[in-house]
């Protein structure tokens, strides 16, 4: 018997800030996420290869605005409707774009997203 897949929307995924990073809004709105260096390996570049121990990732005006409309209630896709009436976007890549900006913030974890189950 073949399992059938489920054909999940990626813009149907809702993203939620992942708790464990700060961040703070300066000029601009310009957002930065503070990154802390915990783990053992982290640990050992710090001492061999004086990696800092706390990096600041600052986003870029685009980047910023999509951090600022994740609320854990909207969607990809809603929140593809606020960018684009936003910023003048070229449709061809708008959403490629904001998928792969997704799927960065997601590989890094500074987003998860909920059970779309639930």
């Amino acid at each position: 018997m073949k399992l059938k897949k489920k054909n999940i929307n990626y813009l149907d995924y809702v993203p939620v800030r992942n708790p464990k990073f700060t961040w703070e809004s300066i000029e601009n709105d310009i957002v930065v996420v503070e990154v802390i260096r915990t783990g053992i390996f982290d640990k050992i570049a710090q001492k061999i290869f004086k990696v800092p121990r706390k990096s600041e990732i600052k986003l870029d005006q685009h980047g910023s605005f999509v951090w600022n409309c994740i609320d854990d209630i909207k969607n990809i896709g809603e929140i593809a409707e606020t960018v684009k009436k936003n910023f003048d976007d070229d449709d061809k890549v708008f959403y490629q774009r904001l998928i792969k900006f997704f799927e960065i913030l997601k590989n890094n974890k500074f987003v998860i997203y909920k059970d779309l189950n639930k």
